[in-house]
């Protein structure tokens, strides 16, 4: 006996019902590109050109500092937005850090060139920041895997994205003082915290290539 057919558009019994739009498993969620996060990322990416224009190209170190400071804040918010959206995705692990690194690096070293960041200090955290780029290189290649974001970096980040716009906005001339001192004492004491971390980040690279030479042996 044949079974009637069903209607045109008729749910089938004992088919899988899909998924509202909304509900998608977590692995999806994670491989996500657009999400609010990430375009606020993305943004963050696109200030550190128009940081160093108007640094170098317009001499304007106040300017400059400000939209530093602005880059800074927005790393706290694109983190915020994907807890409370539950847009925490793989790509936003990559881009936040990223954005955190080249934003931080351009301030050093347009500053060092305009004569904003003191020498010393500069140096000394671009000296991390390669050595922390060599060691995620190398993770990277050598055990497929990548550094932990550590709450005492984003504590150290946080104390830079402070203490650089205040050297800018010394150089440019207001409340000189003021913020030339704000800038050695957060800058001391973040670049202390980001050699801190750069050695926890030795450990784990040590630790992971052991395990690595385990797993293949």
């Amino acid at each position: 006996m044949v079974a009637p057919a069903c209607p045109a558009g008729a749910p089938v019994v004992g088919a899988p019902t899909p998924l509202p739009g909304w509900l998608v498993s977590e692995e999806a969620a994670s491989s996500r590109w657009v999400t609010i996060p990430n375009l606020v990322s993305v943004v963050r990416l696109l200030a550190v050109p128009a940081f160093l224009w108007l640094l170098l190209a317009e001499d304007n170190p106040a300017a400059a500092g400000i939209l530093l400071l602005a880059v800074g804040v927005t790393d706290w918010v694109d983190g915020y937005l994907a807890r409370v959206l539950d847009q925490v995705s793989e790509v936003g692990k990559f881009l936040d850090p990223l954005a955190d690194r080249l934003a931080v690096a351009a301030a050093l070293i347009g500053g060092w060139i305009a004569g904003v960041v003191p020498a010393l200090l500069a140096g000394a955290l671009l000296l991390r920041e390669g050595l922390v780029a060599l060691g995620a290189l190398t993770l990277g290649v050598a055990a497929r895997a990548k550094l932990p974001v550590r709450y005492l970096g984003k504590l150290a980040t946080f104390l830079l994205y402070g203490a650089i716009p205040s050297f800018y906005l010394a150089a440019a001339g207001v409340a000189p003082g003021f913020f030339e001192a704000a800038g050695w004492v957060a800058g001391v004491i973040g670049t202390v915290l980001y050699y801190v971390v750069g050695w926890q980040y030795g450990w784990d690279l040590v630790d992971a290539l052991r395990r690595t030479r385990e797993g293949s042996g």
